[in-house]
């Protein structure tokens, strides 16, 4: 048995001397660190340890001795206990320099790049941002419930105001929850892999407030499935268009590969810095609207667009980047994976009048190769990959290709300091990063860099 200067249901005064990336507060005993959630830098508390690792353990805060300044009112401790919002108990002029700090410590350690990064843009409002909630459905005491998984668990905390979610949304679960339980629908179980309703994704453009719900179930056959669609437009008229997504199985990916339309119409629209994007149920879209505008004319200033680039727009998505800068100009060519998304992005073009823009299937590092070999020369490239950043193979074909510059957005400080790391190689220099939340209250950072051919 090893010793640990701690054990289970131990009651210990510690002082919490920093914060983990994910938001707990951290405090060491003899060196053996705990995590302890709701917890800020230079709070001293009585806390219970919870559970004993071999190199860390985890405790929870039963008493405050002492609280920060930087603390701030939690509008619902669920937020912290669900992962929803785990920066909510901190001011939020510290979530910036907290978020400032992780992409110095990620670009120094992992890429080992000295490269300045500008303090993050915030927002004036940094709540009820989210125009897309995706909220798992369980049976709690014989009723429908709505909420959100604790954390690391797929036990379901009821939840009804999800704070960083856009509020019409947040009423209009609430309604669709309520409709779905007189209709009688069954609640999905997970761990017996039956029941019927999964999730209720809901899409709501910010500036034009069309909504999109997405009911997600196991089994195609939807007993009255159009007459409850009927009933979700009757009681949320902005409501107008209404999806049921077949998922049918054992895993924790929300959406499954067919859906069909009950109600309305197959997209919605929003409109991003001027034009108008239709969206479709699985078109990736930023979540935070206002930001994303800020966001894309940060990436656009630093890209210093002429009007004889060329650009390529790789994971283009629904052409919101390409789109939005094709009158800055020579031409765009844009590419993605998911061929709803370019069937998505060339609708758009055609929509904003935009002639100058081109969109494939496929991925960059087999299309990018082709237009050099037919002439094409891109003088700029923008990428805004997942979580998981960019393939070596996109980074070397990219090079090759060798634009003058590249605007890299990213939302995982982690995977982007590896890829900096990775172009350095070939012969690109980081000029410049600037981080964006576009996820206050969360961990989450973007960040927009500016990458220049040497």
């Amino acid at each position: 048995m090893k010793n640990y200067p701690v054990e289970k249901n131990q009651e210990i005064e510690v002082e919490i001397l920093d914060l983990s990336h994910e938001g707990n507060g951290i405090a060491k005993v003899d060196g053996y660190l705990l995590f302890i959630e709701n917890t800020l830098p230079k709070e001293k508390i009585v806390a219970k340890v919870l559970k004993v690792g071999n190199k860390f353990g985890f405790a929870k805060a039963i008493k405050f001795l002492e609280t920060s300044p930087d603390r701030q009112e939690l509008p619902n401790e669920a937020l912290l206990r669900t992962g929803i919002a785990p920066l909510s108990h901190l001011s939020y002029d510290k979530q910036l320099v907290f978020k400032q700090q992780q992409v110095e410590n990620v670009l120094t350690k992992i890429a080992k790049l000295n490269v300045p990064v500008l303090p993050p843009i915030g927002m004036e409002q940094p709540f009820g941002y989210r125009n897309k909630a995706q909220i798992p459905v369980q049976k709690i005491h014989g009723e429908l419930t709505t909420g959100f998984y604790r954390k690391n668990s797929h036990t379901l905390v009821p939840i009804e105001d999800f704070y960083i979610q856009d509020p019409q949304i947040d009423q209009a679960i609430i309604k669709i929850r309520n409709i779905l339980q007189r209709f009688n629908v069954k609640a999905y179980n997970e761990e017996a892999h039956e029941g019927f309703l999964r999730h209720i994704v809901v899409r709501r453009g910010h500036h034009s407030g069309e909504m999109m719900v997405v009911l997600v179930t196991r089994k195609p056959k939807f007993f009255k499935g159009e007459e409850i669609a009927t009933v979700i437009h009757d009681e949320i008229p902005e409501v107008v268009s209404v999806i049921q997504n077949i998922n049918e199985e054992k895993t924790n990916v929300i959406l499954g590969e067919f859906g069909r339309v009950l109600y309305g119409k197959e997209t919605i629209e929003d409109q991003l810095l001027g034009k108008t994007f239709q969206i479709s149920a699985k078109s990736f879209y930023q979540v935070n609207t206002e930001m994303t505008e800020v966001l894309y004319q940060k990436a656009f200033e630093m890209a210093a667009l002429q009007p004889d680039d060329v650009v390529v727009d790789a994971y283009a998505g629904i052409g919101t980047i390409g789109i939005s800068l094709a009158d800055k100009v020579s031409e765009v060519l844009g590419m993605e994976v998911i061929p709803e998304a370019v069937n998505d992005a060339k609708a758009n073009a055609k929509r904003n009048g935009v002639e100058n823009v081109h969109y494939f299937v496929g991925k960059a590092e087999k299309i990018m190769p082709q237009w050099l070999r037919e002439g094409i020369q891109p003088t700029v490239v923008f990428v805004d990959p997942p979580r998981k950043g960019l393939d070596a193979s996109f980074i070397e074909t990219t090079a090759a290709v060798s634009p003058e510059r590249i605007i890299y957005i990213s939302c995982n400080p982690a995977t982007l300091a590896r890829d900096l790391a990775l172009f350095s190689e070939q012969g690109y220099e980081t000029k410049q990063v600037q981080p964006v939340d576009l996820f206050p209250q969360t961990t989450h950072v973007e960040c927009v860099v500016l990458l220049q051919r040497q």
